[in-house]
């Protein structure tokens, strides 16, 4: 190749006049649904746009379904009331999906980001034929009780345990999860609903969630800790999750620290020392050392909470736990924020979130803030659906 073809083949493509329309129409598209509903003046003022093309773009969006006229202004003032745009909820439909051994709860949102309708289903004991039949019938149902037929999706994403190996398709990290580790599922379920289907980290999509709606909106660096029945963690850097080359960055729960026994064999045992040292089962023996007595671990952090003196001492050494394991996390990564979600340390509320800082201060030599997570509901479903509907917005606005 010649420098001359070199330079020709590197030089960026001229902005042909579709081109530039599809682009527009997407800055339009992204400010309905940052905005809500918005009129052509204030369309063409936050794009740049003359009124003509403003005009020509609602006119383009309008016929291929995606807006719809919602009304006009009341402000006011002399000339009619200028007419209302918003994004048609009906171009599209996507599922979210967090599943446990326990249960699968499913939501449903129009391509506005309304949640229409929300289900759960509880899957109990360790069956793990028929998998995607429950979740079939668990989303059929679902779309039922939003009013649409089946098929209406455009988007499917699920929230599991454990993350899936790249390379191979299976689910690991989640040997308590009977039934999701075939390398086929995802392929089978997208078959059964009409729909893409894909598998992520819980955890991962709790992050999501903390970015889209939560404690983490504006952060581009941060690391989320979710401590529960397990410990896991999610990891955001420069606005995008890592997951690592096998999809297993963040299962901290293997990390050794100092004070939990070391695990030699991770893989058959399932475990590793963060989890010994504040999951759940860790968290309910501290809990009864302290005179605590509670079926969970959210229910033990609730007490404690409620019990001045052992409460408190309670308290102090599970922050000086969590603290430990999260001093490794951000001696490596080293991020803006830490934000603390799951059922411990929702429990936990502020107090506990004091006490975490106040420990990481000491072990840590970088100061992220520590933050507790707000997100408004479930966050592994809110994650998983917040990506379903980018993924769906993506293909709607792509195609049409």
């Amino acid at each position: 190749m010649t420098d001359i073809q070199r330079a020709t083949a590197s030089a960026p493509r001229p902005g042909t006049p579709s081109r530039l329309r599809a682009i527009n129409d997407r800055a339009a598209l992204q400010l309905l649904l940052e905005n809500g509903a918005l009129t052509r003046t204030q369309i063409g003022t936050l794009t740049g746009l003359s009124k003509p093309t403003a005009s020509q773009l609602l006119a383009r969006l309008e016929s291929a379904g995606l807006v719809v006229p919602v009304g006009t202004t009341t402000a006011g003032g002399p000339g009619p009331n200028a007419q209302l745009y918003r994004i048609n909820p009906a171009a599209g439909y996507a599922a979210g999906l967090d599943v446990t051994p326990s249960r699968i709860r499913v939501a449903v949102a129009d391509l506005a980001g309304t949640t229409i309708a929300e289900h759960v289903v509880p899957t109990p004991g360790r069956r793990a034929g028929g998998t995607a039949g429950r979740v079939t019938e668990a989303v059929t149902e679902t779309l039922r009780l939003a009013g649409l037929p089946a098929g209406s999706l455009h988007e499917v994403v699920i929230g599991t345990p454990g993350a899936l190996d790249p390379a191979t398709g299976r689910l690991r990290y989640a040997s308590h999860l009977a039934g999701w580790h075939s390398p086929g599922l995802p392929a089978e379920l997208s078959a059964a609903l009409g729909a893409p289907v894909s598998i992520e980290n819980d955890v991962n999509l709790a992050a999501v969630a903390e970015q889209a709606l939560g404690a983490a909106r504006g952060c581009e660096d941060f690391v989320l800790l979710w401590a529960e029945e397990g410990i896991g963690a999610a990891i955001v850097i420069a606005g995008r999750l890592h997951r690592g080359f096998t999809g297993g960055a963040g299962e901290v729960g293997y990390m050794p620290v100092p004070g939990a026994p070391v695990v030699r064999d991770v893989r058959r045992e399932n475990s590793g020392g963060f989890q010994e040292l504040a999951g759940a089962r860790a968290v309910l023996a501290l809990a009864r050392q302290h005179g605590l007595n509670a079926p969970t671990a959210a229910a033990a952090v609730t007490l404690a909470l409620d019990t001045p003196g052992a409460g408190e001492e309670f308290l102090s050494v599970l922050a000086d736990r969590l603290a430990l394991g999260l001093a490794v996390i951000v001696a490596v990564v080293d991020p803006e924020l830490v934000v603390l979600s799951g059922g411990t340390p929702t429990a936990g509320g502020d107090r506990l979130r004091e006490l975490v800082q106040e420990r990481l201060t000491g072990l840590a030599v970088a100061g992220p803030q520590v933050r507790c997570s707000t997100v408004p509901g479930p966050p592994v479903l809110h994650g998983a659906l917040q990506r379903a509907l980018a993924t769906a917005r993506e293909a709607v606005f792509t195609t049409a």
